[in-house]
């Protein structure tokens, strides 16, 4: 009889000849352990190879348990959350699913783990978001939940955990979960995150993420990481319906002639380095080069500090801020969210404005206040860097300004996504305040490129 050993985050198939034939791919002769050897990930069609091939063996890899219990009560499910579950039912219990924020993909993954009711780990990228799925699982299941990650260390059948720990600790933990939840799971492809999810065993996996695709197009890895994308759904097709209605409004500001001409003067010295030293910004090396070749003489470092010059004029002009004001003003009834790329500017509107300002050096439980406090309309305008842009759940806020941002897609419809919670009468609006004729108008194109903002 053949034995199956989860080892280190590996597979050993143990008691079969070198030559042994139809396993799967992936799964090979290992000569140092005298044993063919697979990544964790391979356990399902590794099995059900062996079944087909009618070959006896021992199960010693699998510690996960069927869950004895399942959600305390279970709200009335939309009907594309139904239709999500069904897709992934007819996926063997594996896939993606893309739904816009606010969409209840959160509820989904509690309807599949009550489905599929087996010891389940869910892998989200923040303590944020570890902290909301502690409190959604305890709440809904009525049990305790196990935390990996932020100084703890404790596992129960259901155990919440980040992507980073669970790329330190899943050599130990791959085979404790047959279902594994990968919230946000864009983060997935990552060389390190992806080695987490090689290592673990689960048979049943769900991705959720409101926006699939990544800049460097790794994206394509997640269907032999998790499964196919089996079921999809877009901003314009729940809006009105499930989403809050919306409008989005492009405000393009001109910079003052002395801010114009300092823009173009600090653009050239960048820009005149680049040709000088051949350095192509449309290369995926581009970035990384023109930091190495800047910081070796005096004409690389006026170049680094031109650059950073013509992009603070554009991210954060004056007349951004004065246009702000005016928002502000307008908007003074309602609750809305200030974006930008940085920290500097987010304090700078703070302290301009008197509004309170989360950034990645808010400590937790102040960020937690502001965010109840904004809830209550004891705020009624919060600025932020990047910290609320995905998963984070946001209060009903129906306005948002993008001050600044990157060219990411991703990004920018995340940010939508945090005022589109509905609420009876509820219409957002989101502003984009783009610098006109600099490089930000490009930016501005190329992640407006959404069918949400079409």
């Amino acid at each position: 009889m053949a034995s199956l050993v989860f080892v280190g985050g590996t597979l050993e198939l143990r008691g079969l000849p070198e030559q042994f034939d139809g396993l799967p791919d992936g799964c090979r002769w290992d000569a140092r352990s005298g044993s063919f050897r697979a990544p964790a990930s391979a356990y399902a069609p590794l099995v059900l190879a062996l079944k087909k091939l009618a070959v006896p063996i021992e199960d010693q890899a699998r510690k996960y348990v069927e869950l004895d219990f399942g959600i305390r009560a279970m709200r009335e499910p939309r009907p594309f959350q139904t239709e999500a579950l069904e897709a992934l039912e007819r996926g063997k219990g594996r896939g993606i699913v893309v739904l816009p924020t606010g969409a209840g993909k959160s509820h989904l993954a509690l309807m599949a783990i009550d489905r599929w009711r087996r010891s389940t780990l869910v892998v989200a990228p923040t303590l944020d978001l570890v902290r909301q799925w502690y409190d959604l699982l305890r709440t809904n299941f009525g049990v305790d939940v196990g935390v990996v990650g932020g100084g703890e260390y404790t596992l129960h059948p259901l155990t919440v955990t980040t992507y980073d720990s669970a790329y330190l600790h899943m050599e130990n933990l791959g085979n404790r979960f047959g279902f594994v939840v990968f919230d946000e799971c864009h983060h997935l492809p990552a060389e390190a995150y992806s080695l987490a999810a090689q290592q673990c065993l689960a048979p049943f996996r769900l991705g959720l993420t409101a926006t699939l695709e990544r800049a460097d197009g790794r994206e394509a890895l997640l269907s032999n990481l998790v499964g196919p994308v089996v079921y999809r759904k877009e901003i314009v097709e729940l809006s009105g319906e499930y989403l809050a209605d919306y409008d989005t409004e492009c405000v393009a500001l001109k910079l003052s002639p002395s801010e114009r001409a300092e823009y173009e003067a600090e653009r050239a010295v960048y820009t005149g380095f680049l040709r000088s030293q051949g350095i192509r910004m449309s290369n995926p090396q581009g970035w990384m080069e023109f930091v190495q070749r800047s910081a070796r003489g005096a004409a690389g470092r006026r170049a680094m500090q031109a650059y950073r010059r013509q992009r603070e004029l554009a991210l954060a002009a004056p007349a951004k801020l004065d246009y702000l004001e005016h928002l502000l003003h307008m908007h003074r009834r309602d609750l809305t969210l200030v974006f930008t790329q940085d920290n500097a500017t987010a304090y700078e509107i703070s302290r301009r404005f008197l509004v309170p300002a989360i950034t990645h050096q808010t400590k937790v439980s102040e960020r937690s206040e502001i965010l109840q406090r904004f809830g209550k309309g004891e705020y009624g305008v919060v600025v932020t860097s990047k910290v609320l842009n995905e998963g984070v759940d946001v209060p009903e806020a129906n306005v948002a300004v993008i001050i600044s941002g990157s060219g990411s897609v991703r990004e920018h419809v995340q940010r939508l996504g945090r005022i589109l919670r509905q609420r009876e009468g509820k219409r957002a609006r989101l502003y984009e305040l783009v610098s006109a004729n600099t490089t930000e108008t490009f930016t501005s194109e190329r992640r407006r490129d959404h069918a949400a903002y079409r």
